[in-house]
C-alpha cells in the first residue's frame, strides 16, 4: 500500500486477456478456454475445452491437428494457454502431449446471426505452469 496516496494495488488477471498457442504458434481465433488445471494430486487431469470461430483454412493449427487426428492415431501437441496483463505475459500453463478428444459445434439455428463455435476437448499427460 502506498500510504502517501492510500492506494493499495492489486494484482489479478483479466479473463479476457488471453492467448493460445499449439506447439509454441500462437493461433487466432479463439473465444475462451474451459477447465484449465494447474494441477491434480491424485488422477488424470480433467479435459481442457478451447472454443474458438470456425476457421475455412486448412492448414491453420488446429484444423491439421483436427485432420490428423480424425484416423484416430492421436497425434500430440503441446497446447499453452498464455495469460496476459495488458498485453504483457503473466504466466502460461503448457498442456504437454496433448490429444484431441472430440469437436463439437454450437447449434447451426435461422434465427440466430451468431459465428458457429467449434469446441475441441483435449486430454493431456501433464500441465507445466510457468512464470516469465
Amino acid at each position: 500500500m502506498n500510504p502517501a496516496i492510500g492506494i493499495k494495488s492489486v494484482d489479478s488477471l483479466s479473463a479476457h486477456e488471453f492467448q493460445v498457442a499449439l506447439d509454441g504458434q500462437v493461433v487466432s481465433g479463439i473465444f475462451a478456454v474451459q477447465g484449465l488445471t494447474s494441477f491434480v494430486l491424485e488422477g488424470e487431469l480433467p479435459p481442457l475445452t478451447i472454443t474458438k470461430m470456425v476457421q475455412h483454412d486448412p492448414a491453420t493449427p488446429f484444423n491439421a491437428w483436427a485432420r490428423a487426428s480424425r484416423d484416430g492415431s492421436r497425434p500430440a501437441r503441446d497446447v499453452a494457454i498464455i495469460a496476459l496483463d495488458e498485453g504483457v505475459e503473466t504466466r502460461r500453463w503448457i498442456y504437454r502431449n496433448a490429444i484431441i478428444l472430440a469437436i463439437q459445434y454450437s447449434d447451426f439455428d435461422s434465427g440466430r446471426s451468431d459465428l458457429v463455435e467449434e469446441r475441441i476437448t483435449i486430454r493431456a499427460d501433464r500441465v507445466d505452469e510457468v512464470w516469465p
